[in-house]
């Protein structure tokens, strides 16, 4: 007990550094519901031990291992059963309302949590929600109606004579409200769909290309030799797998919220703790937020691997972005100092389809363009074809 601060303490906790910080913003649905599920169920736990969460922030969770963790053990404090839960609301704004409007409108709703730090705002999840979710009494309760009682209250301003008397409710009643909160959150579903879902089978690929690829990116893997991988562009994960059999911890990164969705549903099936699939937009990454915009860091702030995978992945930065080959071998020198990128040409019907809408204005998008555009940051270790496929793979090294 010589590392406690004060005399008398009990216990001391010894936090454990996580590999990477995640945000719900980053999250699929089921992330966060489990998320959700997870923190309901420390509240409860907290009531058995004359205890209470006084906070349920969704960044007091944390995905590792392949799970949901809490990682604020000072979210505890110790209160009397018939005290009332002073975040309920925090929880309804966190969890219930952004998972209520992914289930009931659309996946990308979820990003609003990167516009509201502290939660979406009940008044504005009511006003999104469509009126049939008023037919489910938990979303009817802790969404509709609690947003009714909070523009009541501001429309009141504070009582007249002093605060009113402390509210009080019964242990019963509290186990009450944890068990609606449960069921509703439980009872939300979002089945996962998406243009990019079924990618990993309609891509452009023969059997031999696609075990040729498969085998050019393990040989490359295991060359790198490194500890993190991050799957830029992940899918459903393929080689987000490759790369965990390598011996690697991944972040599979990939903008489609289907996708995501089902690759955890795979991690969590599989008890696959070495890979972590979030959401991301690489043309829009998640940016530093919060105040001075130090509280939420960046994605290029939060670590760097050893090495990247952008595999199918440039012809739409460059084509379907606008973005120069030159940015996008800056961004990923920044990135990582090594990296095993595909380029699809032109004649490839992955890049035509980008094309068929559009002017080609890409006079650069060649393969001798790309090696010109990646060597003002990078070596080229590796450069190999894919056979039956008029792709290559390449495999970087940053220069020093």
């Amino acid at each position: 007990m010589d590392a406690a601060a004060l005399p008398g303490a009990v216990a001391v906790i010894r936090p454990r550094v996580i590999d990477f910080v995640s945000y719900p913003y980053e999250w699929s649905f089921s992330q966060l519901k489990e998320a959700a599920l997870l923190t309901l169920e420390l509240q409860s736990r907290a009531l058995d031990a004359g205890m209470r969460l006084k906070d349920a922030s969704a960044y007091n969770i944390q995905l590792d291992a392949g799970r949901p963790i809490l990682i604020d053990s000072l979210s505890f404090e110790v209160a009397a059963a018939t005290e009332p839960w002073p975040a309920y609301r925090q929880f309804c704004e966190m969890f219930l309302a952004p998972l209520a409007l992914i289930a009931a409108r659309d996946a990308r709703c979820g990003l609003l949590l990167r516009e509201f730090i502290d939660g979406i705002p009940l008044e504005l999840a009511a006003h999104l929600l469509p009126g049939r979710t008023r037919l489910n009494l938990g979303l009817l309760s802790h969404v509709h109606v609690h947003a009714g009682a909070q523009r009541r209250a501001a429309r009141a301003g504070p009582p007249a004579g002093g605060p009113p008397p402390a509210r009080r409710i019964s242990e019963t009643g509290q186990r009450a409200l944890l068990d609606s909160l449960r069921r509703t959150v439980e009872g939300l579903r979002w089945k996962p769909s998406g243009h990019w879902a079924d990618y990993a089978t309609t891509t452009s690929y023969s059997e031999a290309a696609t075990a040729s690829k498969g085998e050019i990116v393990r040989s490359m893997l295991a060359e790198v030799g490194g500890s993190v991988a991050w799957d830029l562009g992940a899918n459903t994960g393929v080689y987000s797998a490759m790369a965990a059999d390598a011996g690697y911890g991944v972040i599979a990164w990939d903008q489609d919220h289907g996708s995501v969705e089902a690759h955890w549903r795979r991690v969590r099936g599989d008890a696959q703790p070495r890979i972590l699939p979030l959401i991301l937009d690489l043309a829009n990454p998640s940016p530093a937020i919060g105040w001075a915009l130090e509280e939420r860091a960046s994605f290029v702030e939060r670590g760097q691997p050893d090495v990247i995978l952008a595999l199918a992945l440039v012809h739409h930065l460059a084509i379907g972005n606008n973005v120069p080959l030159p940015a996008v071998a800056r961004l990923f020198a920044r990135m990582a100092p090594h990296a095993i990128v595909e380029f699809v040409p032109k004649e490839d019907p992955m890049t035509r389809r980008l094309l068929a809408a559009r002017r080609d204005i890409f006079e650069n998008y060649t393969l001798d363009g790309f090696r010109d555009a990646f060597s003002s940051e990078f070596e080229v270790a590796r450069e190999v074809g894919i056979t039956d496929s008029p792709r290559t793979l390449f495999l970087f090294r940053r220069r020093s």
